[in-house]
């Protein structure tokens, strides 16, 4: 038995409170027949096939493009563990994997998982046979199926419902493939709808066309169809070249200026930190400059052949670590981020740019503070906290990008550089060479804060994906515990909630009038007076992250979650971010004290 979804509902109980007869107050207003969308009829299959859910993004995991895992989901790949929250868990997933060419792969995934179907329906999985039986009618890799990847619909879209009268009974606002699914599912519950144009959807190359009739909509889907490469692999994000060509190298280097190096692997050994802060300039000349503080190499490159065959050979004087003849793997292009992947055997060599010099942030505030005095490592964590491995270390950064690191035994030279960050807007590349253990440095880090008395610098390192954290302050390490200062503020006073945002959704209303409670045992109550909700708190990596807990309770287990990135902390306010998702989408709580 079918179940009608909301919508449907809505609109049934609408048209059960008319008459069959129009009054001076009904709306008169007769469809326009050719924009009209009748239930089964080509328009309306062509567009549920746009919206339907295309499920080839996690084949890397399930093998099926005719359903996704909902996220987060854990499983080990060769052994490791991975958890999956966005499209970067997916990455590292296929980085294990390509670590080597001639190893049985494994992928297990821990159950159970939640399955999102072709419909937006979810069923839950708890086992690899149940998620067998799921798949077992979906086509294989890269065979044809029904849904058409090649053009998307540009949200909100608007729709007219009108009943048997041809009476205008309500317009509603569908703002997502799920939604735009469920209404051409829906069609045959309604009398006439149509659709409010002028609508605006977008090809695969990123052009964007404006409709104006169905007519021109079917004609637009039609044309788009199979224009583009589905991805229908069980690779992630097509991890081949079978299409690549010279020209498209040479476009890429041209497009975007600067290079840095996010993998390097020769022998075994893996070289990328040695390398943080190098930046690379492909001209299209042929020769490449690499600078790196106040140094510079300059050297060469080339690229021939086509396919899966093109090889790229470089040559930089003083840089051995690159040179050679090496096979193009794969051209990687996402929005804000392009990697050009090279391989050789074993080994591997990958590039990436944002496409632009600083990645188009403000980083004047952290510049004049970095560049301003002495700094001293007052937290450093990578699965264990190392911090007094820095205790004796003083660190002093130049304007011309240079800086050392002092101690009683000597100074070590470095180099700095801002970008833009992985998961926040800013980044900070720290380089200090292969001394131990300013080596653990090395890395192209996420700003969190920045005042004149404290940098705090994140970075999701590893194919398993854990965070490292790095925090600099003005006094000395003084073998304290960095979680005391934000867990004091917290439990002195009573919190209200001035802002939170779920993407670019301002949700701050829901909260109002909650005053939040954060207890030194661990517990925390958020209560307006006549509603209470009961949760659980903590600080944890030095202060760096909170971990909230609300259970079930509404609205507040909107906060659930146990990776909350600390962005400042005053006596009056304290700021806390979360990157989530599939989509990853950005939280963000702000709470301040009575």
């Amino acid at each position: 038995m079918k179940t009608l979804k909301p919508i449907a509902l809505l609109l049934i109980g609408v048209l059960l409170t008319m008459t069959s007869c129009r009054t001076e107050d009904d709306v008169a207003i007769d469809p326009p027949t050719e924009d009209t969308i009748e239930a089964n009829s080509t328009i309306a299959n062509l567009m549920a096939n746009v919206a339907i859910n295309d499920g080839s993004f996690d084949n890397i995991i399930d093998n099926a493009s005719c359903l996704s895992v909902q996220l987060p989901v854990t499983v080990a790949v060769n052994g490791i563990e991975v958890t999956v929250n966005d499209d970067d868990g997916y990455e590292d997933i296929e980085d294990i994997i390509d670590l080597f060419d001639d190893d049985v792969d494994s992928i297990e995934i821990t159950y159970p998982i939640t399955v999102i179907l072709a419909d937006y329906s979810t069923v839950t999985v708890n086992s690899d046979a149940e998620l067998a039986a799921l798949t077992v009618d979906c086509p294989g890799e890269n065979e044809a199926d029904d849904d058409i990847e090649c053009i998307d619909f540009q949200y909100p879209i608007t729709a007219s419902i009108y009943n048997e009268n041809n009476d205008l009974i309500n317009t509603i606002t569908i703002n997502n493939d799920n939604d735009m699914y469920d209404f051409i599912d829906d069609l045959d519950d309604f009398a006439a709808v149509t659709i409010n144009f002028p609508i605006t959807v977008v090809l695969a190359d990123g052009n964007s066309l404006t409709i104006n009739t169905v007519q021109e909509l079917e004609n637009a889907i039609e044309n788009a169809d199979d224009t583009c490469d589905e991805d229908d692999d069980n690779d992630f994000d097509d991890d081949d070249c079978d299409n690549c060509t010279t020209s498209e190298l040479d476009m890429v280097f041209a497009d975007c200026a600067e290079w840095t190096v996010d993998k390097l692997e020769r022998n075994d050994n893996d070289l990328e930190d040695n390398y943080v802060g190098y930046v690379f300039e492909f001209d299209s000349d042929g020769t490449i400059l690499v600078t790196q503080g106040a140094n510079m190499f300059n050297g060469t490159w080339e690229a021939d052949g086509s396919g899966n065959n093109i090889a790229v050979t470089i040559n930089v004087t003083g840089l051995s670590d690159f040179n050679d003849t090496w096979n193009l793997h794969e051209i990687d292009q996402d929005p804000g981020e392009v990697k050009v992947d090279l391989r050789l055997g074993d080994d591997r060599l990958r590039f990436e740019s944002d496409c632009s010099s600083d990645g188009g942030v403000d980083d004047s505030t952290l510049v004049s503070a970095l560049t301003n005095g002495d700094w001293y490592v007052t937290y450093f964590f990578d699965d264990v906290d190392e911090t007094s491995d820095f205790a004796d270390y003083t660190f002093n950064f130049a304007s011309d990008n240079t800086a050392t690191a002092t101690n009683t035994s000597g100074t070590t030279n470095g180099s700095w550089a801002t970008t833009s960050g992985d998961d926040t807007e800013l980044g900070l590349n720290l380089n200090f060479g292969t001394d131990i253990p300013l080596d653990e440095l090395a890395d192209d880090w996420d700003v969190l804060e920045v005042t004149n008395d404290i940098i705090r610098l994140k970075d999701v390192s590893g194919g398993d994906g854990s965070e490292d954290f790095l925090t600099f302050e003005r006094n000395p390490f003084d073998g304290g515990s960095g979680d005391d200062d934000l867990e004091d503020i917290l439990t002195d006073g009573l919190w209200i909630v001035a802002s939170y945002t779920e993407d670019a959704d301002d949700q701050t209303s829901d909260y109002a009038g909650y005053e939040l409670d954060f207890n030194i045992d661990g517990t925390v109550t958020a209560s307006n007076g006549s509603n209470t909700n009961n949760g659980n708190w903590a600080v944890i990596s030095g202060g760096n992250q909170m971990v909230l807990n609300f259970g079930t309770d509404l609205p507040f287990e909107e906060f659930n979650d146990d990776d909350w990135n600390v962005l400042s902390v005053s006596s009056t306010e304290v700021i806390i971010q979360d990157v989530s998702g599939g989509n990853g989408g950005t939280d963000t709580l702000t709470l301040q004290k009575l």
